[in-house]
């Protein structure tokens, strides 16, 4: 006879509900998975059959019988452990070992050779297909409910081992369901702009990247606080909203990160990778896709450090994803696509050895090495940066006895505040903030005043600026503006804006 449950499979960032199916004949043993399933999938054969041993019920090779397994739609390449639980409940229910009304729920976990349930990547994805499929009740493994108790409107159960779970779906021993999941306030962060001694006009780019969501490069010799003012862009940002918390937390789900995690939170993701990452690590990709750094940095902050010793294939990946706001991986066998939104920080040193310019050290460099150095970062990926700093040397007073600066509290109610103008004037545009703008919202919403056309004028032909560059040149004005709560794009704003591209431009 016929039995089925439903499980779900985790594609890109959505899960699709799978229809697990098992019938049992009589005749010599077999047991043949079938609907496309790969070889971790093919693998769960015998984890099964171990532990519906292990837990005291009779394994499928213990009899005579076929044991045909489907997973359905049979078109969609199944992948993953996911399958071991909703495979061995089926085949439970198939062989009159179990009895229990499956309608209405969602089983998904791995199962050990003990009959313990292992967690698994994209709960939170999985819940939400669940839902929208119209279940009532999720299963998941012990580890995996906090992030699938996000989602409202569905009993969330968390299971340690099979026959545990058995015992509640025969109603013999009931399992207590999780209460909804709150996000939680993230802790006061270690890095904070009041303990960055100088430095006035890098904490200002700080300020206006954040504000905007503008990338940002600082430049200059080692120790001088580049990677202290990086780390502090993340505490001056605004908490995540809900939506924006979900859309981040699918991605670390389906990572497999979650668990990890230091909790669920509003905080927004600070992602730092060594410079030896491959492109894979940080576009995303592989054999079995996954999201990549620049996605786990998706509402927050990636910061590359020692920009120029990327492998070159990985900062000229960058393009399209600083462009699009999110990249697709295309495989023979399937294509996807993750979200990428992310605040770019580079930090680079001058030359090779990095004091260029430095008045108190000699660089040693020959001008063909300089060159060659900073040649490494090419012209377009540059182009897509709007905010080119110098941060240099401070002298010892202000190291000592310099006054400290704004705290990051301060400086993130500023940035919330510009945000908040900018959420509220892109209501019906579809976007959020001002980085976001394509060329017809810059038009629209950055026209420039007489004065500041004048400027931009004379700042195209001197500077030999592009297109990309001009509009970037606006999108950061436009933030300053909104900053000084101004309505119009003034000669002051663009000046500002024109000195942070200046670096690269002249």
């Amino acid at each position: 006879m016929l039995h089925a449950v439903f499980a779900a499979q985790v594609t890109g960032l959505d899960a699709v509900p799978i229809r697990v199916e098992v019938d049992i004949t009589p005749g010599l043993h077999i047991f043949s998975l079938v609907g496309l399933a790969d070889k971790e999938v093919q693998e769960s054969r015998e984890r099964i059959s171990a532990a519906i041993k292990n837990i005291g019920a009779i394994a499928p090779h213990k009899k005579a019988q076929r044991v045909i397994v489907n997973l359905a739609p049979a078109d969609l390449k199944k992948e993953g452990p996911a399958f071991d639980l909703p495979i061995a409940l089926t085949y439970l229910l198939a062989s009159g070992q179990a009895q229990f009304d499956p309608a209405g729920k969602f089983f998904v976990g791995e199962l050990g050779l003990d009959g313990s349930i292992r967690p698994i990547r994209g709960a939170l994805a999985i819940a939400a297909a669940a839902k929208n499929h119209g279940a009532q009740e999720l299963f998941v493994p012990l580890g995996n409910g906090r992030e699938a108790a996000l989602i409202s409107g569905l009993t969330i159960y968390e299971v340690k081992n099979l026959a545990d779970l058995l015992l509640h779906l025969e109603e013999r021993v009931l399992l207590e369901p999780l209460p909804p999941t709150t996000l939680e306030e993230p802790p006061t962060q270690n890095d904070d702009l009041a303990d960055i001694r100088g430095q006035e006009s890098a904490k200002r780019a700080l300020e206006i990247a954040a504000a905007g969501g503008h990338n940002l490069i600082f430049t200059g010799p080692p120790g001088t606080g580049k990677t202290l003012l990086a780390k502090a862009l993340a505490s001056i940002l605004p908490p995540l909203s809900l939506g924006e918390a979900i859309d981040v937390l699918t991605i670390y789900s389906v990572a497999g990160l979650t668990r990890s995690d230091a909790g669920l939170s509003i905080r927004r993701p600070f992602r730092h990778p060594h410079h030896t990452a491959s492109s894979i690590a940080i576009i995303g990709g592989g054999t079995n896709p996954r999201p990549g750094e620049i996605s786990l940095a998706h509402r927050g902050v990636l910061f590359l450090d020692e920009f120029p010793e990327f492998q070159r294939p990985v900062l000229e990946a960058l393009r399209e994803p600083l462009e699009e706001r999110r990249v697709t991986v295309s495989r023979i066998q399937s294509t996807v696509s993750y979200p990428a939104d992310f605040i770019l920080v580079a930090a680079m040193n001058p030359c090779p050895c990095g004091n260029l310019g430095n008045p108190r050290v000699l660089c040693v460099c020959t001008p063909g090495a300089i060159s060659k150095y900073q040649r490494k970062v090419s012209g377009p990926v540059l182009d897509r940066i709007d905010l080119h700093v110098v941060v240099p040397n401070i002298s010892y007073d202000k190291l000592e006895s310099g006054p400290a600066g704004e705290s990051s509290e301060d400086v993130r109610r500023r940035v919330a505040h510009a945000r908040e103008i900018q959420r509220t004037r892109f209501q019906d545009e579809g976007i959020l903030k001002n980085s976001e703008m394509g060329v017809r919202q810059v038009k629209k919403f950055a026209a420039p005043d007489d004065a500041a056309k004048t400027i931009l004028r004379n700042a195209v032909d001197k500077y030999a600026l592009s297109a990309r560059g001009y509009h970037r040149l606006l999108k950061v004005a436009r933030t300053i503006a909104d900053m000084a709560e101004e309505e119009t794009i003034s000669q002051g704003h663009v000046l500002e804006a024109l000195r942070y591209r200046q670096v690269q431009e002249v």
